[in-house]
C-alpha cells in the first residue's frame, strides 16, 4: 500500500541511481504495486491518482518500418483499423554529412501521405536519434512544409544542446524523452525550453509514480506529454491509466502491429484481448480494477521459457563506420 515510500526506498537506497536498467526494474515494481492497490480498492489506477480528466484518449500507430517503405499502403491499413494518426521513421542511417538524396526521399514519403490523406491523417516523424545535428537541421526544415504532427528525437538525448538550433529554425513541435529515465533527467530538458512534447516510457522511467510526476513538471512549462510505448499490452495498460488522469497528455503511442513485432500476437498476454478497442482514432479505456487487464499467466510462463531474440540492429554508413540506429 505504501507505494511512494517503497519507490523512494528502492531509488534512494542505492548509491548508483538512475539509468535504463535500475529504472526499468523500479518501473516494473511500481506498476505491479499500483495494480495491487487498485485491485484492493476495486478501482482503476486513474481513480486513485485524482480521477479522469478526459472523456477519450487519442492514439497513434507505427507505419513503414526501420527503413521506411510502402508508407501510403501502410497508412491506409491503419486508417482501416481505426487510427487517425501514425508515426514513421524519417529515414535510414545518415552519416554526419550525407546525401541530399536521402533528405529528398524522406520528404517525398511525407508528401505522398499528404497527397493521399491531406491533413486528415496526423503524421509524426521519428528521427530516432539516428540523425546527426548537421543533417537534422536540414531534414527538419525540409519536412516542415508538410506539417508533421511532431518530429521525434531529432538528435540523441546526449546531444540535446543541438535542439537550440533546430527549435530556432522550425515551428514543428519537437518531441523527445524515450531514453530518459527520471524526473531529474527531464529537469534540464524542461529548463532549456526547446522541447514541446515529453515522451517518458512508463516501463523504463520509474513507472506510473514517476511518469505522473514528470507530466506534472511538464505542465508547469506548458509542455505536452505523449508517453513512449512500443511494447506490449501490459505496458500500454499502465500508460492508459496515467493518460486518463493527466491533462497535458495529448496522444498515446501503441504497439499493435509494430514492425519488429509482426507475427507475434502480443495480445495473447491478456486473458481478454478485446479490452482495447480502436475506433475513430481513439482507444477504449479499461474500466476494471488496477491496470484494468487480466494477465494470461500461462501464456507468459510459456513465452518466458522461450526467451526473446530481439537485438539492437547494427548499421553501418556507406564508408563502413558504425551508424546510429
Amino acid at each position: 500500500m505504501r507505494i511512494e515510500d517503497l519507490w523512494q526506498t528502492i531509488y534512494r537506497a542505492c548509491f548508483y541511481r538512475g539509468g535504463p536498467i535500475l529504472m526499468s526494474a523500479l518501473a516494473g515494481v511500481d506498476q505491479a504495486l499500483w495494480d495491487i492497490k487498485g485491485q484492493f480498492y476495486g478501482a482503476p489506477i486513474y481513480e486513485l491518482l485524482g480521477g479522469a480528466c478526459r472523456e477519450k484518449l487519442k492514439v497513434y500507430s507505427w507505419i513503414g518500418g526501420d527503413r521506411p517503405s510502402d508508407i501510403v499502403k501502410a497508412a491506409e491499413e491503419k486508417v482501416a483499423q481505426g487510427f487517425s494518426a501514425v508515426k514513421m521513421n524519417a529515414t535510414e542511417e545518415l552519416h554526419y554529412i550525407d546525401s541530399y538524396d536521402k533528405i529528398d526521399a524522406a520528404t517525398a514519403r511525407l508528401a505522398a501521405l499528404r497527397e493521399r490523406f491531406g491533413n486528415a491523417l496526423e503524421v509524426a516523424v521519428d528521427f530516432h536519434g539516428r540523425v546527426h545535428k548537421s543533417m537534422a537541421k536540414i531534414l527538419a526544415k525540409e519536412l516542415e512544409p508538410y506539417r508533421p504532427m511532431f518530429i521525434e528525437e531529432p538528435v540523441l538525448a546526449e546531444n540535446l544542446e543541438a535542439l537550440r538550433e533546430i527549435a530556432g529554425s522550425v515551428a514543428t513541435p519537437i518531441a523527445t524523452g524515450e531514453r530518459m529515465f527520471s524526473r531529474w533527467d527531464f529537469k534540464q530538458v524542461l529548463a532549456s525550453c526547446y522541447v514541446d512534447i515529453l515522451q517518458p516510457d512508463l516501463s523504463h522511467a520509474g513507472g506510473i509514480s514517476e511518469v505522473k510526476k514528470i507530466a506534472s513538471m511538464a505542465e508547469c512549462y506548458d509542455v505536452a506529454v505523449a508517453p513512449h510505448c512500443p511494447l506490449g499490452p501490459i505496458a500500454l495498460a499502465a500508460c492508459v491509466q496515467v493518460d486518463v488522469c493527466t491533462p497535458n497528455v495529448f496522444i498515446q503511442e501503441q504497439s499493435l502491429g509494430i514492425h519488429y513485432n509482426q507475427g507475434n500476437d502480443i495480445l495473447d498476454y491478456l486473458s481478454d484481448p478485446t479490452v482495447f478497442v480502436y475506433q475513430n482514432g481513439f482507444i477504449s479505456v479499461p474500466k476494471g480494477s488496477g491496470l484494468g487487464i487480466t494477465v494470461n499467466e500461462e501464456k507468459v510462463r510459456e513465452l518466458a521459457q522461450k526467451g526473446h531474440s530481439w537485438k539492437n540492429p547494427v548499421w553501418r554508413n556507406f564508408d563502413g563506420t558504425i551508424a546510429e540506429w
